[in-house]
């Protein structure tokens, strides 16, 4: 695409793409459990988010936490801790499934039955930029109406799709939508 920046933070620009602030912006709205994994009441509770129904079992052994039941009442009753790596694996399984769990709900919640919900677009922070190269990038908010795409690569952890998805958004900012491909932050509330 023509608009698409080659070379950012040539010139000392500091930001990050747009799509990486969106999803960011999900993270913090899909309410994960706020103590680390590696504390006894953290892993317990992604433990027991991951195994309270069959279903969540199911999700749980898809997204890759793929140990034996035995070990998983060991892990619950606390004769066993798990490794490091199991613990990154329970993160990454809790997180998947979380985002699984919540995206439908954030998907209705941001369309607002057609009526969509306002973004807040930050520019990208000039400040270690020289004098004669900064542009004029002011702040912007739009009204994106149709998350469905979005918020399906965000819970798919699909990084170009959710890029793709954001970019066909932020085009309905006219002529000047290539300025906003690296932001400072993406701000929106469901």
């Amino acid at each position: 695409m023509p608009e698409r920046n080659i070379e950012f933070g040539k010139y000392g620009a500091r930001g990050i793409k747009g799509h990486e602030a969106v999803a960011r912006q999900l993270d913090a709205l899909a309410g994960y459990i706020a103590t680390p994994v590696t504390a006894r009441r953290g892993l317990l509770a992604r433990l027991h988010y991951l195994t309270r129904s069959d279903h969540a079992r199911q999700a749980a052994r898809a997204a890759g936490l793929t140990v034996t039941d035995r070990t998983l009442r060991a892990w619950l009753a606390g004769t066993r801790a798990p490794s490091r790596k199991n613990l990154e694996r329970i993160e990454q399984a809790y997180r998947t499934v979380r985002r699984e769990n919540v995206a439908r709900y954030l998907t209705a919640r941001l369309n607002k039955e057609g009526r969509g919900t306002r973004v807040e677009i930050h520019p990208i922070n000039q400040s270690q930029v020289g004098r004669p190269r900064q542009r004029v990038v002011e702040f912007r908010t739009m009204n994106v109406r149709r998350w469905d795409r979005i918020v399906a690569a965000w819970a798919a952890g699909d990084d170009q799709e959710l890029d793709d998805a954001w970019v066909d958004q932020v085009v309905d900012l006219g002529s000047q939508w290539g300025q906003y491909e690296y932001v400072t932050n993406v701000g929106f509330a469901a």
